[in-house]
């Protein structure tokens, strides 16, 4: 679960709320429709984009929380003129009063929100994947971070990141959540083979695997494509394994350069439709 989402748990059980959406907009505005924020008596989770906007929501929900719960309730703002921001479009909020919770209500509530991250799945222990998670754990991603060696993972770690110990690692392919991104980055090349034939066979039965990465040159990819053959798998099959992984145009073979760029990889993914 995302920082805010556990935030917001532990607040619904505390006290009552104001949940404030985006509801829908026009022209330019900082926020998509569904971005959120949650405001108590005390604190602010989340964000719907800062400046004045964000000022005048958080004043309202708070006023909300002194009065009856009622239906929500969908408010215009017009950036420019009312509010003073550059973006000049127009934002529709939607105020809903939720009181406290018990403990299980509140987790309920959080499930039926449907505020999960994107699904990532990452092979590998090593210092790439450590740097990538310190880099993903802010994003909108819920990550199974899996290698076959056991203590290997680092603690503590961010509360939506999990850990999984599979050995051989390949297992762990069948039991991905469906729509996972899947990078692929183990301490062996014999391992990172076997994840990738793994992938390939599970996208072949259920082509629920959107976006698989694998680290490494395209000479690695040359090698790696000349086995996978051997064992079957298609030309267009294999046209479906991003080597290298991270966006064009950033250098470095740094971990945490490499992180930025597989993140940002990542994210254009998460955007496709």
């Amino acid at each position: 679960m995302l920082p805010h989402l556990s935030q917001l748990q532990e607040a619904l059980s505390q006290s009552a709320l104001v949940l404030v959406w985006v509801d829908h907009t026009q022209g330019s505005v900082p926020r998509e429709a569904g971005a959120w924020m949650a405001v108590t008596p005390e604190r602010v989770i989340n964000t719907i984009g800062g400046g004045h906007l964000e000022f005048q929501a958080i004043e309202e929900a708070r006023a909300l929380l002194h009065r009856p719960v009622a239906e929500p309730l969908v408010l215009r703002y017009a950036l420019g003129p009312s509010l003073g921001q550059c973006c000049g479009g127009v934002v529709h909020l939607r105020y809903e009063h939720l009181q406290r919770h018990t403990p299980a209500q509140a987790v309920q509530r959080v499930q039926r929100l449907g505020m999960n991250g994107t699904s990532v799945a990452l092979f590998g222990g090593g210092h790439v994947g450590r740097a990538l998670i310190q880099v993903l754990a802010p994003l909108p991603f819920d990550v199974t971070w899996i290698d076959s060696r056991d203590e290997i993972f680092p603690s503590p770690l961010p509360a939506h990141i999990r850990t999984e110990h599979s050995d051989p690692v390949q297992l762990a392919v069948d039991d991905l959540a469906p729509g996972s991104l899947v990078l692929i980055m183990s301490f062996s090349h014999a391992e990172d083979l076997e994840v990738v034939a793994a992938c390939l066979r599970r996208h072949r039965q259920h082509a629920d695997l959107p976006y698989v990465g694998l680290i490494g040159s395209a000479t690695k990819w040359a090698t790696f494509r000349h086995r996978l053959e051997a064992r079957g798998f298609t030309a267009q099959e294999l046209a479906h394994i991003t080597c290298p992984i991270g966006v064009p145009g950033i250098e470095g073979k740094e971990p945490e350069v490499i992180a930025v760029a597989v993140a940002a990889q990542l994210l254009q993914r998460r955007a496709s439709p």
